[in-house]
C-alpha cells in the first residue's frame, strides 16, 4: 500500500504529461515559458483571486509573501508551533521573530482565543499572523478577521497544505490579505518536483512579488530595484501541474470520501481531525491521535508488520527546534502541541485509496 500514490494518479494522465513536456523541451522556455503564464491564469480562476504568481517552492511563497508586505528585522509574525518548519524559517531569515500561538485539539489549527490573549496583552506588537491550515483545514477565518478588525494585523494564509480547500464557500489562499501554496510532490495538487504559488488581489502586490521572484526586476532584469531572490517556476513543473489542475476537483471529492470512510470506521475508538461544517479539507494528510505514545507505537508497529507505511506530523515541534534555542522556549510552554506531537499519526491518504485497504487500515488500527 503506498502512503501518497502518484503512480496511479500519473498513469492516468500520462498522455497528457508527457505531450506536455515534449512541448516544452520543443520550444525550449525553460523558465517562465508560456506554460507558466497559462497555470498563472488557470489557478487564479480556480480559486477565485485576482492574480496567482507562481514561484520556486511553497517555501519561497512564504518568503516572497513577507518580502512583498516588508516584513523586516524586529517584527514579530504570530503563526503556530505545529507546523513544518518552512512557515517559521522564513520568518527567520528575513530578521523577524516567530511568535508560537498553542493549537486547538481538536482541529490541530491555531487557537483562536489564546490567539486573542497574546493579542490583548500587546495590542501594539503585532502587525503580522500567519495561520497554517493544517492537514488541509482551513484555520478560523472568521475569527481571524474579527481580530484583524479589533487589532490591525495583516494575514498571511499558510495554505502550504491546503489548495483546494474552502472555508464558507471561499477557496483556500483567498482567505487572508495573502495565500500562499506549495505544489511539492506530496501536496494534494503536486509537481514533479519544486514549485508553489501566492495569490493576491492586490495588483501592487502582485507586480512587487514578480519583481521579487526575479532578484528584484525592475523594467528588465538587469534594471533591479529591490532585493529578491531567485524565485521562478521551471516551466516543465507547469506543463505538469496543468493536467492535474483539471482532474484536481475530483481528486479532492475522493480525498475526502476516503476521509468519510476512515471517520467512520474508527472514530468512535479513535480521535481524527475535526472538521467544522463551515469547511471542506483537502486532506493533505489523515491524521488520528492515539492515547499516547505507547499506544502511537503499537499502531504504528501493527501496521508496519502489514507493509502498511505510515508517517508522523509533527515529532517535534517548531519551538523545540534547536534553531529555535535563542527564542527562549522551553518544554511546557505549549502543551496543547507538546501533547499533539506525542501521539499524532498520519495515515495513507491520496485519492486512489480502496476501500478494501481502508477496511485493512483501520482494522488494524482497532486491533492494536
Amino acid at each position: 500500500m503506498q502512503f501518497i500514490d502518484l503512480k496511479t494518479q500519473y498513469n492516468l494522465l500520462k498522455d497528457e504529461i508527457d505531450e506536455n513536456i515534449r512541448k516544452v523541451l520543443e520550444h525550449g522556455q525553460y523558465i517562465m515559458g508560456p506554460e507558466v503564464d497559462n497555470l498563472e491564469h488557470n489557478l487564479a480562476d480556480f480559486v477565485g483571486s485576482s492574480y496567482a504568481v507562481t514561484c520556486s517552492s511553497g517555501t519561497d511563497a512564504l518568503l516572497m509573501a513577507l518580502m512583498s508586505l516588508d516584513v523586516k528585522r524586529g517584527d514579530y509574525v504570530l503563526t503556530t508551533p505545529f507546523t513544518y518548519i518552512a512557515t517559521a524559517e522564513v520568518i527567520g531569515l528575513l530578521g523577524a521573530v516567530p511568535k508560537f500561538i498553542d493549537i486547538d485539539p481538536e482541529t490541530f489549527n491555531m487557537d483562536m482565543k489564546k490567539l486573542e490573549d497574546e493579542l490583548d496583552k500587546n495590542p501594539n506588537k503585532y502587525k503580522f499572523v500567519m495561520p497554517v491550515n493544517i492537514f488541509g483545514l482551513p484555520a478560523d477565518y472568521d475569527s481571524i478577521h474579527a481580530l484583524k478588525a479589533k487589532y490591525n494585523f495583516t494575514v498571511i494564509e499558510d495554505a502550504a497544505q491546503s489548495f483546494g480547500a474552502s472555508y464558507n464557500e471561499k477557496k483556500s489562499g483567498t482567505l487572508g490579505d495573502i495565500g500562499c501554496t506549495s505544489f511539492y510532490p506530496a501536496k494534494p495538487l503536486g509537481c514533479y518536483g519544486d514549485g508553489g504559488a501566492i495569490f493576491t488581489n492586490d495588483k501592487e502586490v502582485a507586480d512587487k512579488l514578480k519583481s521579487i521572484r526575479e532578484h528584484g526586476a525592475g523594467e528588465d532584469k538587469y534594471n533591479n530595484v529591490r532585493l529578491g531572490i531567485n524565485g521562478r517556476m521551471d516551466t516543465i513543473q507547469a506543463a505538469i501541474l496543468l493536467p492535474k489542475l483539471n482532474i484536481f476537483k475530483n481528486e479532492l471529492e475522493r480525498r475526502n470520501l476516503v476521509a468519510d470512510l476512515y471517520i467512520d470506521k474508527i472514530s468512535s475508538r479513535i480521535n481524527t481531525q475535526v472538521v467544522s461544517k463551515s469547511s471542506i479539507s483537502s486532506w493533505a494528510q489523515f491524521s488520528i491521535s492515539c492515547d499516547d505514545k505507547d499506544h502511537r507505537d503499537k499502531i504504528i508497529n501493527k501496521l508496519k508488520n502489514n507493509n502498511i507505511p505510515t508517517a508522523i506530523y509533527y515529532i517535534t515541534p517548531l519551538h523545540l527546534q534547536k534553531m529555535f534555542d535563542g527564542l527562549g522556549y522551553s518544554n511546557g510552554d505549549f502543551q496543547v502541541t507538546e501533547d499533539i506531537c506525542s501521539r499524532i499519526l498520519s495515515l495513507p491518504m491520496h485519492p486512489y485509496l480502496l476501500e478494501d485497504e481502508i477496511n485493512k487500515v483501520c482494522s488494524l488500527i482497532l486491533e492494536a
